[in-house]
């Protein structure tokens, strides 16, 4: 079963491999990001930044997609981590209840193009705006939580000032 879902532009990092991996109690990390599944040096790096307690995969959305779905992963606590909103989104529609919650914490940092800042940390594009909002009607949680000490804010609430 999928813990969480976390949107964060880095993918794994120190906050995300120790503290996240820890307070989710989690055994397996799935990076799905197409960029990542491509790249053998970026896939290289998250291996390395990975905590040799957790099973890593990095895999397209499409191929993640079918890892989610796979019976086996019922029974197994994963984080899944992507980039972008978009992304969260096709994985929800597409994994029917098995994602428990989905984390929008640091996006939009590294993108080049009109966007806004929705909350701390969190910067969308017009189009990652909309993906935010069909994501929030999907019947699960969505909220903003840099770490597990921080509280959750929801990201519903924060989208209502956007037009």
């Amino acid at each position: 079963m999928i813990e969480q879902l976390r949107v964060d532009d880095r993918l794994i990092h120190g906050q995300v491999a120790l503290m996240w991996s820890k307070a989710l109690n989690t055994r397996g990390i799935i990076v799905a990001n197409d960029g990542a599944a491509k790249d053998k040096m970026v896939a290289s790096t998250l291996k390395m930044a990975c905590p040799s307690s957790q099973h890593l995969l990095i895999k397209s959305v499409n191929d993640a997609e079918e890892v989610i779905n796979d019976s086996r992963s019922k029974a197994m606590p994963i984080f899944v981590l992507t980039n972008c909103v978009k992304d969260a989104l096709a994985l929800v529609e597409s994994c029917s209840g098995m994602i428990k919650e989905v984390n929008i914490a640091n996006v939009g940092r590294f993108v080049n193009s009109e966007k806004t800042r929705v909350m701390p940390n969190v910067e969308l594009t017009p189009e990652e705006v909309e993906a935010a909002r069909e994501l929030c009607k999907r019947g699960i949680p969505v909220f903003h939580q840099v770490t597990p000490n921080d509280a959750k804010t929801g990201v519903e609430t924060a989208l209502e000032d956007i037009r």
